[in-house]
């Protein structure tokens, strides 16, 4: 059975993209940036929580101080990447909820009006859009390479606050020539699907 996405797209989201290690030096506009955003805003959360949130790393000063807190081998491509988002979960994401849920304002308070089960609920939640992130990212001719190769509470100290978790750091950006590892091997459907 095929999908009813074409093909050509299915490739460039899903069987032709993988993580780049390299890039270009061709800039990421604040355009493209919005064009993706307006693309991923609409992906699916729980009660319409959306508590991704995105910094992008655009100064020289904040690339350096950035790329001090990255595993040493994601640091060059860090520092030669032409954008980086650091990609972080708000714990207070609660707050947007009468705005984000009106047909249930009071969710707010009812689920969420504990802080661990608001950590727990906007990890889960912001990975899903970062998730989406990354497809909004290829979709828009980009190529994404996220790591989780950092130092967490170095980068929330350097650019976050207390009230927001790092999850990942995005390199964005063209794709140069030499910007692939070979594909790694996927598990089968009968690997990982269950019919009970």
């Amino acid at each position: 059975m095929s999908l009813v996405l074409d093909p050509t797209a299915q490739d460039l989201l899903f069987r032709e993209a993988r993580t780049a290690n390299a890039f270009t030096d061709e800039p990421v506009s604040e355009e493209q940036v919005q064009a993706i955003y307006d693309l991923v805003k609409f992906g699916p959360t729980a009660f319409n929580q959306s508590p991704l949130r995105i910094t992008l790393v655009r100064s020289a000063e904040a690339r350096e101080r950035l790329v001090q807190h990255m595993a040493e081998g994601n640091q060059p491509k860090t520092a030669t990447a032409p954008l980086v988002a650091i990609l972080s979960a708000d714990n207070e994401f609660h707050e947007e909820l009468p705005h984000l849920f009106p047909h249930f304002p009071q969710a707010k308070d009812v689920f969420f009006a504990e802080r661990p089960a608001r950590e727990g609920a906007a990890t889960v939640n912001a990975a899903l859009q970062a998730a989406y992130f990354i497809i909004g990212v290829r979709a828009a001719g980009l190529a994404a390479g996220p790591m989780t190769g950092f130092d967490f509470a170095g980068v929330q100290k350097e650019f976050l606050d207390d009230d927001h978790t790092p999850l990942m750091v995005v390199n964005i950006g063209k794709p140069a020539e030499d910007a692939w590892f070979p594909r790694s091997p996927r598990l089968e459907a009968d690997q990982v699907i269950t019919t009970v």
